[in-house]
């Protein structure tokens, strides 16, 4: 619905913006448009014009932030569609600098009108993006943090911590410190937009350990790491959903395989297992964790990931992130 208005808003625009410039061309300047001058045959060409500028060059030099080989483009179009206008369309004779005293304007009019337009709607958009952003990693946050305070998770991490107390007193520690430092996580920096990579590796860290002592003798866990950079940032919990989905899902003595690297600011996330093919209410929670986390990806990382699922002999899920 939302996107429907915004639609039908920027339709209104351009409809009133081009009945407001002929009715201007025609009575106003009516010596210059009406009888002398075959403007409505060259308002056609005008039109093309714009949005081929809108449609395919404003998209195309924004995103890759060439702004004066845009500007430069822009003014060369103007200039010869003007001469356009002036050699061919009304044969006027006129000098170069005449045509574009006399001319220029009216393509300028309309180039100028509708960049800044589709520049305003944009930003428009980025906005809501950043508000959905906003409201999707308070929605994660809260569902991530729900999960860890979850009174059955607390017990089995409790639980396990207990046991290690009593066969293992000398670790049992180091156990209650990475609950604390999970839970100080999810509490406290996760309310950032990024975070230290290694940071978030300290997270997952804690979260492997916790499960390779959990499904001991269960599962077999083969987990790899290999950061260059140590001011490398990326969001946090994104890539938790991928390796809690593996463990979730993944069927007994079956092996899991996590391969977390960096390398040139771009991180990638590798993470393997068997699974069973028929297994309707794996299959559904897990498209539904993994569609969440596209979701996540396309807003945070937009235009700057790679995220492919490959189910033939394991289920391999591999994320690309340019943290740049």
């Amino acid at each position: 619905m939302i996107i429907l208005k915004k639609h039908t808003s920027q339709i209104l625009v351009h409809i009133l913006f081009w009945m407001l410039f002929i009715l201007i061309s025609l009575f106003v300047f009516s010596e210059y448009y009406w009888k002398e001058n075959p403007f409505l045959q060259y308002l056609s060409l005008l039109v093309i014009i714009v949005y081929v500028n809108n449609f395919v060059l404003l998209p195309f030099f924004v995103r890759k932030k060439l702004y004066l080989p845009y500007l430069f483009v822009f003014a060369i179009i103007s200039f010869l569609a003007t001469q356009l206008y002036c050699k061919v369309f009304t044969a006027c004779g006129c000098t170069i600098m005449k045509c574009l005293s006399n001319y220029l304007w009216q393509t300028l009019v309309p180039l100028i009108f509708f960049s800044f337009v589709w520049m305003l709607y944009r930003f428009l958009q980025e906005q809501e993006e950043v508000e959905v952003i906003k409201k999707e990693r308070t929605e994660m946050e809260l569902k991530f943090l729900k999960s860890q305070i979850n009174p059955h998770v607390l017990f089995n991490n409790l639980n396990t911590i207990y046991s290690y107390a009593i066969e293992k007193p000398d670790e049992a520690p180091d156990l209650i410190l990475m609950l604390s430092e999970n839970l100080k996580h999810v509490l406290y920096n996760s309310n950032s937009e990024t975070v230290l990579l290694e940071k978030e590796l300290q997270f997952l860290n804690n979260y492997i350990e916790f499960q390779r002592i959990r499904t001991e003798g269960v599962k077999r866990i083969k987990y790899t790491t290999n950061i260059e950079s140590k001011t490398a940032k990326v969001a946090p919990l994104l890539l938790i959903t991928i390796i809690e989905n593996a463990f979730k899902h993944s069927t007994l003595n079956s092996d899991i395989v996590i391969s977390v690297a960096e390398k040139n600011d771009v991180l990638s996330c590798v993470c393997s297992n068997d699974y069973k093919s028929n297994n309707v209410i794996a299959k559904t929670d897990s498209k539904i964790g993994l569609k969440n986390l596209k979701k996540r990806l396309q807003l945070l990382y937009k235009d700057k990931h790679e995220f492919t699922i490959n189910k033939s002999e394991k289920f391999t899920v591999t994320l690309k992130l340019n943290l740049s």
